[in-house]
């Protein structure tokens, strides 16, 4: 075989091997949340090491101290922006309502086609920020965290699933996809780090141990 054949041959196998690829990325699941991609764990671990511990304080917390949801584009709210970000062929009506949809909730591993299964969870619960530093926050400085769709903060997921965690740091509550945790807990020192909110000693134990496994 000439050079000119063996090279069109590999480069025919090349293009191949990219549609098979593309393909089975087509083929795999039929929706995943697209929560903006965390840090890596070794940055995680830095952003850890330098996170404030101090003791958790709720006096005075309420959830509406943390205005939702407000309009991020058009006629879409933070929950309906999320939706449409986080799903597979989410068909929404004039009002941004999603109406059809499949969406992968990537804590319990479920996949659901009607909106109304889903909430969009505060990756950092609401009172935890509270506790951890935002009881000093302005109300617009609050609003912004909690609608915060650049950072990874905010993903559609299981509803019950969601209440279950409530308010919960990752030393009392972790996804059961074990394969999301390290995931997980990338994004939740990302944000803390953000936003300069401490961490307790329970808390960043947990951190500590589930990035030494990232």
């Amino acid at each position: 075989m000439s050079k000119f054949y063996a090279r069109r041959r590999l480069s025919i196998l090349g293009a191949l091997t990219a549609l098979i690829a593309s393909v089975a990325v087509l083929n795999g699941p039929t929706a995943s949340a697209a929560l903006p991609t965390p840090v890596s764990a070794a940055t995680a671990r830095t952003y850890l090491a330098s996170l404030t511990v101090a003791t958790e304080n709720r006096t005075g917390y309420d959830r509406d101290l943390f205005p939702t949801w407000i309009t991020i584009s058009g006629t879409c709210n933070t929950r309906e922006y999320i939706l449409k970000r986080d799903g597979s062929n989410v068909v929404t009506n004039s009002a941004c309502t999603a109406t059809s949809g499949s969406w992968y909730s990537p804590y319990d591993g479920a996949t659901w086609t009607a909106a109304s299964d889903l909430d969009i969870d505060h990756l950092v619960p609401l009172a935890e920020a509270w506790d951890s530093g935002a009881s000093a926050w302005t109300t617009a400085q609050r609003q912004g965290f909690a609608n915060d769709v650049t950072r990874p903060q905010l993903i559609a997921v299981t509803d019950n699933v969601n209440q279950s965690k409530s308010d919960q740091d990752p030393a009392e509550w972790m996804p059961s996809v074990t394969s999301y945790r390290c995931t997980y807990v990338r994004a939740w020192v990302q944000v803390k780090y953000y936003y300069d909110l401490s961490v307790d000693s329970a808390e960043k134990s947990a951190l500590t141990s589930y990035l030494a496994n990232c």
